[in-house]
């Protein structure tokens, strides 16, 4: 570890342990959770213009309703399902003994951790700061955060909301930049939620091991979307842009490739081309697209094209850009396609994160299955077909993060349904129940009777305990 990493442990290290001191003191109850819930709601959602124009400030302009759509509906309805479920996810769980342990009594009880550390990101930077926070707080924890130097204003917004809400000794904010999220990664915190790339994500596991801090890593990877045959292209096309273009592309479970049957390819060209036309008349200052975050990323994804062109691949801008030295000035990437990329082009290695789709052929549904299970296992598929048996066949044959049938990202909107990825897309599962539970511990428990039999299994091992230790091991 560095002397600026080793300054920022000390530096961060006494606030770790206020919030562990206090949590110790008293552990938040059902009403001091669903107190603290509510008020972090009321306050966001007071806030909502706030938090719109300082994303849009970071970003050079985000379009406002993708942030009400993509920030402020997640965060509320998660914040909601959590209301209005908190008192039943929080009683114990009967559980059966068994017949072997009669008369025993045997329950679970989802316990606190303690403090639970948040490393968030820039794309979403109130999404995932917020709905790991109140996840924690619904759990019974308190909560150390440390969001994305990448988006300064937005940072600071997080700053401001959580003091209103919560006193420093039970959630407190960590601002800095990669020096403080290093030693950020390496304290011994109760459990750590990270989102972010892969890459960075070996590195958080990696200072966590230190300490063996339980993980939640929502990570990244290449989600293929699968077009069938029998599938209406125009509805694909759409759906696809909704899921492509949302954000500009920068957002972890976007479609990052598109398999399509080879004779359909030009359809879906076509049908993507008249889509983006309705979406975006002008590119040009349309306050409904949004822009590459800064100037590292919006390089990298010009870098991605001037690569694939190198190599003989088609590309193909779905809009005109009428001023391109402004456009570049802003960073507004428009809508583009690559047709039939080779496999070592380097869109196809990483993770886009931007609104550029590949696009490639296949022949039959098994060359696409085998396909994508000769790469990582991604953190979302998408497949739009009509043919159940074609669906369940992809579904029997691939194992993704999540899966949506006929639609993209919109399972992450699901408040009922865990999200997560496996392998290098991540590990461990929030949202809903399964987030209260990941960041709970489930503790066991037996209750055993007055006169148990268990008394008489004792040596000497004869006559009546003989004979039950014959009875338990038939």
């Amino acid at each position: 570890m560095d002397i600026a990493a080793t300054t920022a442990v000390v530096t961060l290290a006494p606030t770790l342990q206020q919030l562990r001191d206090a949590w110790g003191e008293h552990r938040p109850d059902y009403a001091q959770r669903r107190d603290d819930l509510r008020r972090l709601r009321s306050a966001y959602k007071a806030r909502l213009d706030d938090m719109a124009a300082a994303i849009s400030a970071d970003f050079g302009h985000r379009s406002k309703h993708e942030s009400l759509i993509g920030e402020g509906m997640t965060v509320l309805t998660e914040i909601d399902h959590m209301l209005a479920h908190l008192r039943q996810w929080m009683r114990p769980e009967r559980r059966s003994a068994g017949w072997r342990l009669w008369p025993a009594r045997a329950e679970v009880r989802y316990v606190p951790v303690g403090v639970v550390g948040v490393i968030s990101p820039w794309n979403y930077p109130v999404n995932l700061a917020l709905v790991p926070l109140a996840t924690a707080i619904a759990a019974g924890n308190h909560v150390y955060l440390k969001p994305s130097e990448h988006t300064p204003r937005t940072s600071e917004f997080l700053r401001e909301l959580l003091a209103e809400v919560f006193p420093a000794e039970r959630v407190a904010i960590a601002l800095g930049g990669a020096d403080v999220a290093g030693a950020f990664a390496a304290l011994p915190f109760d459990h750590l939620v990270f989102t972010g790339s892969t890459a960075i994500g070996r590195k958080v596991m990696a200072a966590a091991a230190a300490n063996l801090t339980p993980l939640t890593l929502e990570l990244g990877g290449k989600s293929p979307a699968i077009i069938d045959d029998d599938f209406p292209m125009a509805q694909a096309a759409r759906r696809l842009a909704t899921g492509k273009l949302l954000n500009a592309g920068q957002t972890c479970i976007a479609p990052d490739y598109v398999l399509v049957p080879q004779a359909r390819r030009d359809e879906l060209v076509q049908a993507l081309r008249a889509e983006v036309a309705h979406r975006y008349p002008e590119l040009d200052g349309n306050p409904d697209y949004t822009r590459i975050v800064n100037e590292p990323q919006y390089q990298r994804l010009c870098g991605y094209l001037a690569d694939a062109k190198a190599r003989g691949s088609e590309v193909i801008p779905l809009a005109d850009l009428k001023d391109p030295v402004r456009a570049q000035a802003e960073r507004l990437l428009p809508p583009t396609l690559v047709i039939d990329p080779s496999d070592d082009a380097k869109l196809m290695q990483e993770e886009i994160f931007g609104p550029i789709l590949p696009i490639k052929s296949y022949r039959t549904l098994d060359e696409a299955i085998n396909y994508i299970n000769a790469h990582d296992r991604p953190l979302a598929l998408y497949h739009f077909s009509r043919n159940q048996a074609g669906i369940e066949k992809l579904l029997s044959r691939v194992v993704a993060g999540g899966v949506c049938i006929n639609e993209t990202l919109f399972h992450n909107a699901c408040n009922s349904l865990p999200f997560g990825g496996i392998g290098p897309s991540g590990m461990g599962h929030y949202h809903g129940r399964d987030g209260f539970a990941t960041l709970s511990k489930m503790m066991p428990i037996l209750h055993q009777a007055r006169w148990p039999l268990s008394d008489k299994l004792r040596p000497p091992y004869k006559g009546f305990a003989e004979r039950m230790i014959h009875l338990l091991t038939r």
